[in-house]
């Protein structure tokens, strides 16, 4: 959509009015929902999901770009779980001060003690970005971070670009609405989670889907489900607390819960602390990881996409380390990279610190934690840093760029929130899934896009949170 047509459209408060009434009867018609937050166990009564009235546009080589590098970094992911030298010195300082990801390190080296049983391994992450125009004028994209654990929204995206579609072409938009290019990470996602349950070997083995109690987001959740059943593959619900209660592993540590034989223990919680609300739920991690269930991801997996990793991956000559004669992809990966500095206790460390409490509108400061809303910016930096930064607490962070994209004007849709034109930043992540057994590489695909936006008041973001909204790019050369 050329710029000045957008900009006439979104002044047109009378067809704004009706088109946002359209999107949220096309949000229904195409299974676009949540629960509503006062009743996060029921589907008695559901909402649209939150979405941008419309599509943001988005440079067509920058979307290309990340979209390209999303396969070297599913071997990257795979490759480094596979490296335990490599977490043990990436995570060293780290599990120091962090007790969380010490609790997660030690299931894995109780695992590697053990020994790994099941050669088949599942990787279903997604990678998010954010572009910037740089001093000579042209735009790259720099990778917020790798989420490798319960990667959200891959159903309901799916759901997106039809309800641009259609509102673009109320909009009398016909040629821009033929631009919202398809997206199907359901299809995706759940071809590798049934290509790993195929590969389990057994017809009667269920996929056990370990989920949270209150659940808003339930249907993006059971899109996945529904394609798994197409394929006539079985699945269940299960709580930590479930599978503490009736879970048990047979003498050739085959997993059972509730009697039923468990293919693929597919995480959909179990990122957070909080998540973990008893010691119960702790042995219950360490008794699927010790399983001959393929975990989605396993213990080794999960750690690799700890925000410790993702700065230690920046630092000169690491990425050769997994991409051994490889240039060109090194070159690829490291691209997106933002700037991303240590906070150890050493010299290096040292200068974060100075940098950071100088400058802190240029920063974020990341703790070892995913689902959005943990990250501190602006003076808030300087408040954490300065009770920590002749600590060893400080280790428990990494600093990274701020990314600085070009905001865009476009209208937030969120149920009891007024409608109105707002200075919006957007990220647009990549989803990718691998399949390997033993060394072979069964699977490795980009299957799908998502794309977030949020008022460019709020820092962080997150869809959870009430933050961010559902977008879909407009692609343009």
């Amino acid at each position: 959509m050329a710029e000045g047509r957008r900009n006439e459209l979104l002044m047109n408060k009378s067809l704004i009015n009706e088109l946002a009434e359209m999107a949220k009867d096309s949000a229904l018609m195409h299974g676009f929902l949540v629960r509503l937050k006062e009743s996060l166990n029921s589907s008695e009564v559901v909402t649209y999901a939150p979405i941008t009235l419309f599509p943001t546009p988005v440079p067509k080589a920058l979307f290309l770009q990340a979209m390209e590098v999303q396969t070297h970094y599913n071997i990257l992911v795979d490759k480094i779980s596979q490296d335990p030298d490599f977490l043990q010195e990436a995570l060293a300082s780290t599990i120091t001060v962090d007790d969380f990801t010490a609790r997660l390190f030690k299931i894995h080296q109780q695992v590697l003690k053990e020994g790994i049983l099941q050669s088949i391994v599942l990787g279903l992450n997604r990678s998010d970005y954010m572009w910037e125009q740089e001093e000579n004028g042209h735009s790259s994209v720099k990778q917020i971070e790798i989420n490798t654990f319960s990667v959200g929204a891959g159903g309901i995206a799916s759901r997106i670009p039809d309800v641009h579609r259609n509102i673009l072409k109320v909009a009398g938009q016909l040629e821009e609405s033929q631009h919202i290019i398809d997206n199907k990470p359901a299809v995706g996602l759940a071809k590798a989670v049934a290509k790993a349950w195929e590969l389990y070997g057994s017809k009667r083995a269920v996929i056990m889907f370990l989920v949270k109690e209150n659940e808003f987001n339930i249907v993006d959740q059971r899109i996945i489900e529904n394609e798994l059943w197409k394929g006539n593959i079985a699945t269940m619900r299960k709580r930590f607390e479930n599978v503490s209660e009736s879970g048990k592993l047979d003498e050739d540590k085959r997993l059972f819960v509730d009697r039923q034989e468990v293919a693929v223990v597919y995480f959909r919680t179990g990122y957070m602390p909080q998540d973990y609300k008893s010691e119960k739920a702790w042995e219950a991690r360490l008794m699927m990881e010790c399983s001959l269930a393929v975990k989605c991801p396993d213990i080794s997996t999960h750690l690799a996409g700890t925000k410790k990793v993702q700065q230690v991956l920046a630092k000169p000559g690491v990425l050769e380390r997994f991409f051994p004669n490889q240039p060109q992809v090194v070159e690829q990966v490291r691209a997106t990279f933002a700037g991303l500095y240590t906070l150890d206790m050493r010299e290096e460390g040292d200068k974060t610190v100075a940098m950071a409490l100088a400058t802190p509108d240029r920063f974020v400061l990341k703790p070892q934690r995913e689902g959005g809303g943990n990250n501190i910016y602006g003076q808030d930096i300087c408040e954490v840093l300065g009770k920590v930064k002749s600590s060893p607490e400080r280790m428990a962070y990494i600093l990274m760029d701020k990314i600085q994209p070009m905001p865009t004007q476009n209208y937030l849709l969120r149920r009891g929130k007024p409608l109105k034109l707002s200075n919006c930043l957007s990220e647009l992540g990549f989803f990718g899934v691998y399949v390997r057994q033993g060394k072979d590489l069964v699977m490795n695909d980009c299957v799908g896009y998502l794309m977030r936006t949020k008022s460019s008041e709020h820092s962080d973001s997150g869809t959870a949170l009430g933050v961010s909204y559902f977008d879909n790019p407009l692609l343009f050369s």
